[in-house]
């Protein structure tokens, strides 16, 4: 029996279909615009990366702080945006969670890579060599944790749950973007990213808590970022 295109269940399954399209339309917008470029980034794997204050700077105020402000007005412009988005207690029992999960995560992967030599371990970069280095660092790294987790986890997260996709949908696609975002890290770095954004995507989803991820992630990031540092090789 051949379906009737005016029966209104179709043309409502029709509506849903195209109105889910629609819904993430301006997230892989937003991803291409702010995220994509980082796939494309290329490091030399053998190099060492030399540390500038200044190119930190500029970052901050250039890229991380007016993203973070577009990803918030985009996603509180849904009229949901208070929702996860006011500190509370969830925030520390998050931050006391996660940071050690993906500290453990790092250093199960490192010890990993260290039996496989001939895989490349990704980039080193200096440590900074002043006060206002460090300073530039931890804030880098906080802005960064901050603009990745409101993107991948606090506004994506919104977007999977008006979809009525499964459960498990914001997890997987989320962790899949969010790793390409690191492909240039090297194939462990990759690894890194795709563990970290699951112990992320699984902690949102536990505690609706962004300011405790996105700490737990900058803290991770400066811990990462002052290892490679001190352990790079002297020039």
């Amino acid at each position: 029996m051949t379906p009737d295109p005016q029966d209104p269940r179709i043309r409502e399954t029709g509506k849903r279909a195209v109105s889910g399209a629609f819904l993430f339309l301006e997230p892989l917008i937003l991803y291409g615009i702010l995220f994509l470029p980082g796939a494309l980034r290329r490091e030399p794997p053998s190099e060492l990366a030399a540390f500038s204050t200044n190119r930190e700077i500029i970052r901050i105020f250039a890229y991380n702080l007016p993203a973070l402000a577009l990803v918030w007005y985009l996603r509180r412009r849904s009229g949901r945006g208070g929702r996860g988005f006011l500190p509370g207690l969830q925030d520390l029992h998050a931050v006391l969670l996660v940071l050690p999960a993906l500290i453990l995560t790092g250093v199960c992967v490192s010890r990993i890579a260290a039996l496989f030599p001939g895989i490349p371990g990704g980039f080193a970069i200096e440590a900074p060599a002043d006060l206002a280095g460090l300073c530039a660092v931890v804030l880098s790294c906080i802005s960064t944790g901050y603009l990745e987790e409101s993107y991948f986890r606090y506004y994506l997260g919104e977007k999977f749950e008006e979809s009525g996709l499964g459960p498990w949908a914001f997890p997987l696609i989320s962790t899949a973007l969010f790793s390409l975002c690191h492909v240039y890290e090297g194939p462990w770095g990759t690894m890194n990213s795709v563990l970290a954004a699951l112990i992320l995507a699984l902690a949102y989803t536990r505690f609706r808590s962004l300011h405790g991820i996105a700490l737990a992630h900058g803290f991770y990031n400066i811990a990462v970022y002052l290892a490679s540092g001190l352990l790079a090789p002297a020039g």
